[in-house]
């Protein structure tokens, strides 16, 4: 009975063990952040909801067009997300940013349900700013997080990861559609309370974790993209039939339930992981050689052993005294070092890359948010103007996956340099461009493809480029000023040159007809005139950054060409080595222990 109740009773310390490893494993904040991110996608169903706010508030195009900007601006100035990051522990930044979700959006519900006083244009904008602007506190809470902890597979990493913000539209239009079918207000209340909900979910799991090495690492995140995939072509399949037919609310329930069902699956994968970590933790405290009771005398000695088989294997170097961020701005340690903020602000590689994106993300981004306008101008149907944004949408996530599995595939087997597969993406996103501004027949279908598939790819090498060149200590504020190039790139290139381009030619076709544009009236521009200089300054621009970013490519070619993740490795290794020697103390211990009562029981 007492063997019986012996066994039973570590039955289930085993079973507790093993739940313990699976909640508190870096596997399962992976998938924490896979549902953080694939609820962090409001910002890009702003021409869902806009319509509402425009008829609600009685607002002009140029009014919504404002909204937008501070919308776009909102999803991308995340530098305070970033510095908060460098200060407090994750929780604190998610926990920030669901309550700025929350708050924005829940204020715009009360605005367009009449349930408060109709706010004033600067308010709405500012519930907008609010609102969009969480995104860049969960990205930078569960993202920048999950690189930390997984630095050897940063491009898998940020590839998935981004990959499933870029469905994330489709992903809460799913949901929204059972849960509220058609009503468009209540879209903006589920976007407000839905992401906030997943962030507060899981603020004790997101947190930073030592790295450790595994072996079929790359190979985990390759069964995260299988399911990733699966994923978005069952959306894509779910657009085009619900394009063509009515779905009820039940139809689109049961949808949602599979996309739900597509979301959790990544468990089984992370239940298998740390399955296999759980029991090589229990094999490697199995001692094969024959019981004996060790004294403190002996353990000492095994200890110090262990210490000098961990110091031949790996070589730490002399921990570096901190430099101060005020201090060598101008005298950067070597690539790959951790850098201080205004170091890396202040070095040319950060200055070229800020340039190439800018040119880059901002003529994608130009092309994306004008893309309804582009076909109506050059007079496509209706219908088609929905698939270019499904397209851009679907590709948009395919260019995130792929720069982010391929460019690390690239980089570890051949030192495949990073920037250059940047470079290669803006010089193919400039064929897009060109498509739209010649009119090619059909060209749009093409132009949509290419547009969103580098607008998605430019994301993930962006952001590695910036963790491999200044190092993980500040990436959180890095990061996030790598953002800023977009916001800053879609003003120039969209509200500039091709808001300002296209009114001009409007106005050229209303004084062709004999009228004069009224004051506030909206101007509806037809013909390939319409976008054709802007597109070809935009495809100009994104070639010059193409251009640009070779000259990083040629400064970093002798830093890429070396093994930029031996340090990660070494740091793994000796990790690895402290938690093997603090379980083998303790079950020293605690073999001592059963021995000293065998010898009482006796």
């Amino acid at each position: 009975m007492a063997i019986g109740s012996s066994i039973g009773v570590h039955g289930w310390g085993d079973m507790k063990s093993l739940t313990g490893q699976f909640v508190t494993g870096r596997w399962f904040v992976i998938f924490a952040s896979f549902l953080i991110m694939a609820a962090a996608g409001a910002t890009y169903m702003f021409g869902l909801y806009s319509p509402v706010i425009k008829k609600e508030l009685g607002y002009d195009q140029s009014t919504l067009n404002l909204l937008s900007f501070f919308k776009d601006c909102g999803t991308n100035v995340g530098v305070l997300s970033g510095l908060i990051n460098e200060l407090y522990p994750p929780w604190i930044v998610l926990a920030i940013g669901a309550i700025l979700n929350f708050f924005g959006y829940f204020m715009i519900w009360l605005s367009v349900t009449k349930k408060i006083a109709t706010p004033k244009v600067w308010q709405m904008c500012l519930y907008i700013f609010i609102g969009a602007n969480s995104q860049s506190f969960a990205n930078t809470g569960s993202l920048v997080t999950c690189v930390k902890n997984f630095p050897e597979s940063r491009g898998a990493v940020l590839g998935v990861l981004k990959g499933y913000v870029g469905l994330s539209g489709a992903i809460i239009t799913q949901l929204y559609s059972a849960i509220y079918y058609d009503d468009l207000k209540a879209l903006i209340l589920f976007i407000g309370w839905f992401p906030a909900a997943i962030s507060f979910a899981f603020l004790r799991t997101i947190r930073y974790m030592k790295p450790v090495r595994q072996v079929n690492e790359l190979k985990v995140f390759y069964n995260f993209l299988y399911i990733s995939l699966g994923l978005a072509g069952f959306l894509l399949v779910m657009i085009i039939i619900q394009k063509k037919v009515n779905f009820s609310q039940s139809e689109f329930g049961v949808s949602a339930a599979v996309v739900i069902f597509c979301l959790f699956l990544p468990l089984v994968v992370v239940f298998i992981e740390e399955n296999k970590i759980w029991k090589s933790k229990k094999f490697a405290l199995v001692d094969p050689s024959p019981v004996k009771i060790v004294t403190q005398s002996e353990t000492v000695t095994e200890t110090e052993k262990e210490k000098e088989k961990v110091n031949s294997v790996v070589t730490v170097p002399a921990p570096k005294k901190d430099t101060k961020w005020y201090e060598d701005v101008f005298n950067p340690p070597a690539r790959g070092e951790n850098y201080t903020i205004l170091q890396a602000l202040f070095s040319i590689d950060m200055l070229i890359l800020f340039v190439a994106s800018i040119c880059g993300i901002g003529g994608t981004l130009t092309a994306i948010d004008n893309l309804g306008q582009i076909g109506t101008s050059l007079r496509y149907p209706k219908k088609s103007i929905s698939t270019f944004v499904s397209l851009v949408s679907i590709w948009n996530y395919l260019g995130r996956v792929f720069s982010g599995f391929v460019s690390e595939h690239f980089l570890t087997k051949y030192r495949f340099p990073r920037p250059l597969m940047l470079t290669l993406t803006m010089f193919v996103s400039c064929i897009g461009h060109l498509l739209i501004a010649f009119d090619v027949k059909n060209g749009l279908y093409i132009a949509s493809v290419i547009i969103g598939f580098c607008f998605g790819a430019q994301w993930p090498l962006l952001f590695a480029i910036i963790s491999e060149l200044f190092g993980l200590k500040y990436y959180a504020t890095l990061y996030n000023f790598g953002s800023v190039a977009s916001p800053l790139g879609l003003y120039v290139l969209n509200v500039r040159i091709t808001g300002h381009i296209y009114d001009k030619e409007g106005t050229k076709q209303l004084e062709a007809l004999g009228l004069k544009r009224k004051e506030g009236q909206q101007l509806n521009c037809v013909g390939v005139d319409c976008f054709k200089l802007s597109f070809i300054i935009i495809a100009a621009a994104t070639f010059f950054g193409a251009a640009i970013s070779l000259i990083l490519v040629a400064r970093t070619r002798k830093f890429y060409k070396g093994d930029i993740y031996k340090r990660f490795r070494e740091e793994a290794m000796v990790t690895e080595a402290e938690m093997l020697e603090k379980k083998n103390m303790e079950k020293t211990e605690e073999d001592a222990k059963v021995g000293q009562q065998h010898v009482v029981t006796s």
